[in-house]
């Protein structure tokens, strides 16, 4: 891609890792071209030729275009499975049923997988992997609008709802679509560094990567309501969090007289302004804590009035204190 700066070298003796991304009828569009585009560009700021740091491949089980979202997707053949492969990523959408019931398909990627050195679902991908029995005592994640009808198909496989992703030992899902790039992402970074990684999301214009452990829904988006009456508040909440937010300033802010507003905000959002207040501020927390901050300039920059305040609120909705947090997930 002309005029993508290029990193420095970073592949070890020039290996390639070789990617096999699964598709099949009516597989989500964003599924396969998410992870796929993350890969490209870290190829596209790496190097160039036969040193590229992936090996990029769309493979269906009929040597067929595959149409997806009324796009026709160029695909290649099943290879064979005990052909050598590093990652294995099968694709989720309205046709994983399908595929989960054609047993040659099922078998292939079992199979497949094992040749594999990590293999990964995106979305309801979880379905097909799970079809499979490699997901069977495994910890899991898919789309959160399958996760019930998941767990009673898959028992065996101890489903978590709530993260954009999930890593297992050398088995990996994510959750709905877009988390396949945050798969991808995280992917790549422990492939070729965080540098890389880094600047793969820059360019694609995304967050480095949501951490695996983040949930599939902020708090902000759990507050939407129908008709988006206060999506523009939660958005002046998140960027004045070091504020006093009492009752009154919301209410000034909704253009709203304060007893109005405090009932209809829990009418259209299910909870007082002053527990959505303290979910924005615990979620803001965390991930400053995930990028490095210290317990103290997290309370601070989110308006928390004392840390242990913020403590309190924090051990509630994580079950881990701010600090024990930070040691774990801080990027630093």
């Amino acid at each position: 891609m002309a005029g993508l700066p290029m990193l420095p070298r970073i592949m070890p003796n020039n290996a390639q890792r070789r990617i096999e991304i699964l598709a099949f009828p009516n597989a989500q569009l964003l599924d396969v071209t998410g992870p796929l585009q993350v890969f490209a560009t870290a190829n596209d700021l790496t190097h160039s030729g036969a040193s590229q740091p992936y090996k990029l491949t769309v493979v269906a089980e009929d040597d067929e275009p595959v149409t997806s979202s009324g796009l026709v997707l160029k695909t290649h053949p099943l290879p064979p499975h005990d052909e050598p492969l590093h990652t294995l990523i099968v694709a989720g959408g309205r046709g994983v049923n399908a595929a989960c019931e054609r047993n040659d398909l099922v078998e292939w990627v079992r199979l497949r997988s094992a040749a594999a050195e990590r293999t990964a679902s995106v979305c309801s991908g979880a379905f097909l992997l799970a079809s499979t029995g490699l997901l069977d005592g495994r910890r899991a994640v898919t789309h959160w609008k399958r996760c019930a009808e998941f767990a009673a198909r898959f028992p065996k496989v101890k489903l978590d709802p709530d993260p954009i992703f999930v890593r297992d030992g050398t088995l990996w899902t994510s959750a709905g679509v877009t988390a396949g790039i945050d798969l991808a992402l995280a992917m790549v970074e422990a492939d070729l560094g965080r540098t890389v990684a880094l600047a793969v999301a820059r360019h694609l214009v995304v967050f480095l990567k949501r951490p695996g452990g983040q949930a599939q829904f902020s708090a902000a988006l759990t507050l939407q309501d129908g008709d988006g009456r206060f999506d523009r508040l939660h958005g002046w909440i998140m960027e004045n969090l070091h504020r006093e937010l009492s009752l009154a300033i919301l209410a000034d802010q909704a253009n709203m007289s304060p007893r109005n507003f405090s009932r209809r905000y829990r009418q259209l959002t299910g909870r007082t302004p002053a527990r959505a207040i303290e979910a924005i501020r615990v979620e803001a927390v965390r991930r400053l804590l995930e990028e490095g901050s210290s317990v103290a300039q997290a309370a601070r920059r989110c308006g928390f009035g004392s840390e242990e305040t913020m403590r309190r609120a924090f051990l509630k909705s994580f079950g881990a204190s701010p600090q024990a947090y930070r040691e774990r997930f801080s990027k630093r």
